[in-house]
């Protein structure tokens, strides 16, 4: 989420972790000084002689650069409405308050209750997951779609409540009630009709999540007694999720939503807070909306544990619409951005998250059984235990995996962590012990289903202070971000070790620091701030953005570049949003024809209100404020996405 209101709390900027480990900045550059290093950030013998950070025009480019992208390169923008490189259509497949239960009036934002909005589309729709209808179909023509929802902007929701922090402080009973019922997430049903794609309506596997949907808690962390409240003196049943950011899946067909950034929903007086170095440490002290006004559970100072029970990864089956979606606490709690899976080479599953907030932590969960692909039942509990590891990258391009397990090592009773659960519902603390490696807000993980690796999105840190430049950190701040790359030890993902390298270092060359890209990189080009990844069935790494137009005034969209051959690197513009809005869950259909994009917070810029919005994407009606809307890029004609 990109700050654009001058009174505006960072969520990614609360500053809580306090390790001296040696951050990711710092070790970047240690790698940086090395010569193998370098085979990340250029093609290789590609462009060697190129003298400016533009030497090759987009047209050479096309015509004779190195990149397996054929598309005609969009140019840079930041408008009030989206752009695509020429020869792609853009269809908006569905909107905030769109029916997907039961039909419903026309959408009216003025007329809105709680009740109807829970048979709504959501707001702020972040990750896209695609699930095959039938389950197993490979036709590619019809899927259950899921999305997270993840936050609200009540200013542009709601009528009278100006711009700016202080606009969702002024939100009545009645609007929070609409605002919980617009988070959490959503499952629709959909279909290409044509050349384009429809939502199905009246489908019986529609459903919401919301902040008041039952939910159960399972794994080590369920029951113990920083997760009961009065309203659950067991600790293991909870209502709703909300913070939903990036999400994930899993090989047996289920949907996993993160919750991100939980602790601003909760209000009280922080002096009181139950347990302070637990409430500091994830950062609970002041709420930045109205819930905790109106709703006990969200006033810390009436439920002090009921913090405890948000920023775990909830599963959910999207086949299965009576099913209870399910909190895995075997995951560990932080605000996790991602959850994505690989498969070990002895038949166990490993699920990859980010910690996104600054200076925070990469981490990985490996199943302790293997998932068995021919009885889905089988698989149902298999997310409560594992091993929940944190990385620690080394200056030698060594990433070893440091396991958060009760009894090994620090984590003692001693040290505050008698069982599992301590482990798991203090995540963070008990990582800080191990001494991982502190990270520029890690947001997405994903790994290329060609080359097997894994690439670690770090969207950015301004945080790292002038005083702290030398040869190791030469830059002051990290306002652009860089993304990773990670090789696990003989293709191994469950193996304890790998090696890392640099796959970008984002921002504009020749004006932004540190910003390496490959040399055939064109104007257009580069881009800044980095957020969710896919990966298209060549390998090729699509990038979303989130936070350009604050960072390098121009709008979040999508790149597109190859992760192997003499195009590594070199990324091409395809994608621009309209202003505020970021580009979130990027996903492909079977087959690259069609690329489906989550666009979140359109109009979400400095001074934009209900009233007088900096855009009303995508409707343009006068009266409608902006909506946020999943969209669907299909070639004119048909065809493979970026050729």
């Amino acid at each position: 989420m990109a700050a654009h209101s001058d009174d505006f709390i960072d969520p990614d900027s609360i500053g809580v972790n306090a390790s001296t480990e040696p951050s990711i900045g710092e070790l970047i550059e240690r790698r940086l000084s090395r010569r193998d290093a370098l085979r990340g950030l250029a093609g290789v013998g590609v462009a060697a002689s190129l003298g400016s950070p533009f030497a090759v025009t987009d047209a050479q480019a096309q015509v004779n650069g190195p990149s397996t992208l054929t598309f005609k390169e969009l140019a840079h923008t930041l408008d009030d409405t989206q752009h695509v490189a020429d020869g792609y259509d853009m269809q908006v497949l569905i909107r905030w308050g769109d029916p997907i239960i039961g039909g419903g009036l026309e959408f009216d934002p003025a007329t809105l209750t709680a009740a109807e909005q829970e048979k709504r589309f959501g707001y702020n729709n972040d990750y896209l997951g695609l699930y095959p209808m039938p389950a197993g179909n490979r036709s590619g023509d019809r899927f259950l779609m899921v999305v997270n929802h993840e936050y609200t902007n009540p200013n542009l929701m709601f009528a009278g409540l100006g711009s700016g922090r202080g606009a969702a402080l002024k939100a009545t009973k009645e609007q929070v009630a609409v605002e919980m019922a617009s988070v959490g997430g959503a499952i629709i049903e959909i279909a290409r009709e044509g050349a384009g794609w429809k939502v199905v309506p009246d489908s019986k596997y529609a459903r919401r999540l919301t902040a008041t949907t039952p939910m159960e808690i399972s794994g080590p962390a369920a029951g113990h007694a920083k997760m009961k409240t009065s309203a659950d003196p067991t600790g293991t049943r909870v209502l709703g999720t909300f913070g939903n950011c990036a999400g994930g899946s899993t090989p047996w067909g289920t949907w996993l939503t993160c919750e991100e950034n939980f602790h601003f929903y909760f209000d009280g007086d922080a002096a009181r807070l139950a347990d302070t170095e637990l409430g500091k440490r994830y950062g609970v002290a002041k709420a930045t909306n109205a819930w905790g006004q109106h709703v006990d559970r969200f006033n810390f100072d009436k439920e002090p544990n009921e913090p405890n029970r948000f920023g775990w990864v909830v599963e959910t089956d999207p086949y299965d619409p009576g099913s209870p979606p399910i909190k895995r606490t075997a995951l560990g709690r932080f605000k996790h951005e991602g959850c994505t899976y690989a498969l070990a080479k002895d038949g166990r599953v490993v699920f990859y998250s980010g910690d996104d907030e600054r200076f925070e932590y990469v981490y990985r969960f490996v199943t302790s059984k293997a998932w068995n692909p021919n009885d889905r039942a089988a698989n149902k509990n298999l997310l409560d235990e594992g091993t929940l590891s944190v990385a620690r990258f080394d200056a030698d391009g060594k990433v070893a995996w440091l396991p958060l397990v009760q009894g090994q090592g620090p984590l003692t009773a001693e040290n505050g962590f008698a069982t599992q659960g301590d482990v798991l519902v203090k995540t963070r603390l008990a990582a800080d012990l191990l001494k991982p490696t502190p990270m520029d807000r890690p947001e997405d993980i994903e790994t290329n289903p060609v080359n097997g690796r894994v690439y670690v999105v770090l969207t950015n840190n301004g945080l790292r202070k002038p005083d702290q430049v030398d040869k190791a950190n030469p830059r002051a701040t990290n306002d652009h971000g860089h993304i990773l790359e990670i090789a696990p030890k003989d293709g191994d993902h469950a193996a304890p070790e790998g090696t890392w390298s640099i796959f970008l270092l984002a921002g504009k060359p020749g004006q932004d620091a540190g910003a390496r890209y490959h040399r055939a990189t064109s104007e257009n080009g580069w881009l800044s701030c980095p957020d969710n990844i896919a990966f298209d069935s060549k390998g090729r790494m699509w990038i979303a953005t989130d936070g350009a137009p604050s960072a390098a005034g121009v709008a979040d969209g999508v790149y597109a570049a190859d992760t192997l051959g003499f195009g590594r690197a070199l990324t091409r513009c395809f994608y621009q949003a309209p202003t505020g809005a970021e580009v979130c869950g990027p996903i492909f259909t079977p087959g690259d024809t069609t690329l489906f994009l989550a666009i979140q917070h359109p109009g979400e810029d400095r001074n934009s209100t209900f009233e007088k919005p900096s855009t009303r994407w995508p409707d343009f009606k006068p009266g409608m404020p902006p909506r946020p809307s999943v969209i669907a890029i299909t070639k004119k004609g048909g065809g493979v996405i970026g050729s």
